[in-house]
């Protein structure tokens, strides 16, 4: 992994890289005590500009466990950011005092453009609605681990799906996979973004739509639950009125493959009944503890790449803007920003408008 930099989206990575990252997270989950110095003496800067419980304390765990040191903020308000401390700024001085960088940010994009100006490693924690490479790390190690291959799988993404960053994430890795179908449960209102359902036709992934869980659950090998906000609806009403078709019960898992796979990035709120737990299809929790080793293997291998101070970069946008109200170019408009109208945000992967 010598020219991977940064970790911005997990498909960034080639075969091989992916491959090695994977073979050496199987390795820390059978052999974990012959990790506990790997990284004595590296520092992770952790800057979560948005709550997490999951990624954050995974990550720290994860850089403790190779014995390594954490430092950052998991509130911004506590960090010069509530001074206007610019996301430039921010990470030209955190790279000064850190080896490695995983930062989550509300806006999209966030991460890509913090690379710019880091002179060590970053790791997207969470890009807005946008990208989750290490969430993908995890679900791809529960999958590969628990299941043996990805190829020839049908793969049931249930929930938020517009929102809903790992689902994005996950469907941009499964693009490398042969035979890979994808189910797509979700209401109208949290449909998977039309961006997302090009990038499933530019790769040739076979894919339908389902209004409920019942419709297709018997043919899925793996069944990924996300969690659906009531807030994303104009009334709870609404939202009961839907519920439903978008909650997993043991009842309902009887129906399913013996071996099928429960998968959730978790929190979960009612979206999965407390009574499928017990089942072994159900292994969320397992896929959890999977994610801590997976990105030790990846705190590992990126700490492992030397000092390189960040490159000069142009400043502000040249006659385009992202449509995006998202985008992290909405808010640092030093960021540079080129291309054509009507083509891709580099940022975020908005549709691109000209300046008036």
């Amino acid at each position: 992994m010598c020219n991977m930099r940064h970790i911005i989206d997990l498909s960034d990575l080639t075969e091989k890289e992916f491959s090695d990252l994977y073979k050496l997270t199987n390795n820390i989950i059978d052999r974990p005590e012959g990790y506990t110095d790997a990284c004595r003496g590296k520092v992770l800067g952790s800057l979560f500009y948005e709550p997490s419980t999951r990624t954050n304390l995974s990550f720290s765990t994860a850089m403790m466990r190779l014995g390594g040191s954490v430092v950052g903020f998991s509130d911004p308000n506590s960090s010069s950011t509530a001074k206007g401390e610019t996301l430039k700024d921010t990470i030209s001085m955190v790279s000064s005092y850190a080896d490695l960088i995983v930062m989550r940010n509300p806006r999209e994009g966030a991460a890509k453009a913090a690379s710019m100006y880091s002179s060590v490693p970053v790791i997207n924690a969470g890009d807005g609605g946008h990208l989750h490479p290490t969430q993908t790390l995890t679900d791809m190690v529960t999958i590969l681990r628990l299941r043996g291959s990805a190829d020839d799988m049908k793969i049931g993404l249930c929930g938020d799906l517009k929102y809903g960053r790992t689902v994005h994430s996950l469907i941009h890795f499964l693009a490398r996979y042969r035979n890979v179908q994808i189910y797509l449960i979700a209401p109208d209102a949290l449909k998977l973004p039309d961006y997302m359902i090009q990038f499933l036709k530019e790769h040739n992934m076979p894919f339908c739509e389902a209004a409920s869980i019942d419709t297709v659950l018997p043919e899925l090998d793996v069944l990924y639950m996300t969690r659906i906000q009531r807030e994303r609806f104009v009334t709870t009403q609404e939202y009961e009125n839907l519920e439903g078709n978008y909650r997993l019960t043991a009842d309902k898992l009887r129906h399913a493959k013996k071996d099928m796979l429960v998968l959730h990035p978790l929190p979960r709120v009612d979206e999965i009944a407390q009574d499928v737990d017990d089942d072994p299809r159900a292994v969320y929790f397992r896929q959890a503890r999977f994610g801590m080793f997976g990105r030790m293997a990846l705190l590992l291998t990126l700490s492992k790449l030397p000092f390189q101070r960040a490159g000069h970069q142009p400043i502000g946008a040249h006659g385009v803007k992202c449509s995006n109200h998202k985008c992290i170019t909405q808010t640092e408009r030093y960021l540079p920003l080129e291309g054509t109208v009507g083509g891709r945000c580099p940022y975020c992967d908005g549709v691109l408008e000209r300046i008036l």
